[in-house]
């Protein structure tokens, strides 16, 4: 977590490459619960805008959530929340992430598909938001 701007705006720093494995039996115990935590940690830290960059990569495919626990997520995030949100970047998204966006994408709405941003490196994303407060796993970075 960092912040950016005058008001101190939070930047949530999301790295999916500790999310659980699938094959866990308690994958869908664990996924809800960590949903649930997530959220209640956004109601409390924003205030004002904010953004969330989503890292992808160094993720293998198994530790990606799926379309429907994403698609619960958003329909379940309280309409504040995402009103402040500014943006939400993607950091190095494969094939699969771009196309589940692309497939999407007619059935979530405009304002919210306006704010969803690819990024390709950590330069790119350098030049976009103030760093000095953002961890990058060192996975990613390698």
């Amino acid at each position: 977590t960092g912040y950016y701007g005058d008001g101190l705006n939070a930047i949530i720093v999301f790295a999916a490459c500790f999310l659980p494995d699938s094959s866990q039996t308690d994958y869908n115990y664990v996924m809800e619960n960590l949903f649930l935590y997530v959220i209640s940690t956004l109601e409390l830290m924003v205030a004002e805008d904010y953004m969330i960059v989503y890292l992808n990569g160094a993720t293998p495919r198994r530790r990606m959530p799926g379309l429907g626990w994403m698609k619960k997520c958003y329909q379940m995030i309280d309409r504040r929340l995402r009103k402040n949100l500014k943006s939400f970047i993607i950091v190095h998204p494969s094939w699969f992430i771009r196309t589940i966006l692309a497939v999407t994408r007619p059935f979530i709405s405009s304002k919210f598909s306006n704010k969803i941003q690819y990024v390709n490196t950590l330069a790119e994303l350098r030049e976009m938001i103030p760093m000095e407060y953002v961890h990058i796993p060192d996975s990613i970075v390698k």
